[in-house]
């Protein structure tokens, strides 16, 4: 069913997009355990773009300094962007209380143990 998907995508916007249907084909096994999720699960992992997010920060802080005089000076402003990146992230995730449920069951053995 899921490869019958990709082709009608690519057949409908294949031409329009071919650098996205190649990366699906390259990552087809990832992609398929992505959509083996129940929807709730992938709704919070494709609208959750923290990692993102705190990759340009700290591409930002690295490449406003270019040149840095050791490995822990580099590490150091690593931090300090971090640091200054949380203070900033306030919003909640959307539909999170049934995504946890959902990761509750489902990986329960792994999760609990992180839990308050």
């Amino acid at each position: 069913m899921l490869t019958a998907n990709l082709e009608h995508f690519d057949e409908v916007w294949g031409k329009e997009y071919p650098h996205v249907i190649k990366s699906w084909r390259n990552n087809w096994e990832g992609v398929t355990v992505f959509f083996g999720y129940p929807k709730d699960i992938r709704r919070v992992i494709y609208t959750t773009n923290a990692i993102e997010s705190l990759n340009s920060v700290i591409r930002t802080a690295v490449n406003k300094r270019k040149v840095f005089p050791s490995d822990q000076a580099a590490f150091k402003v690593v931090y300090l962007a971090t640091q200054q990146a949380s203070k900033k992230w306030s919003m909640p995730i959307r539909n999170w209380t049934s995504a946890l449920n959902r990761f509750m069951i489902m990986f329960d053995d792994r999760i609990s143990k992180h839990l308050i």
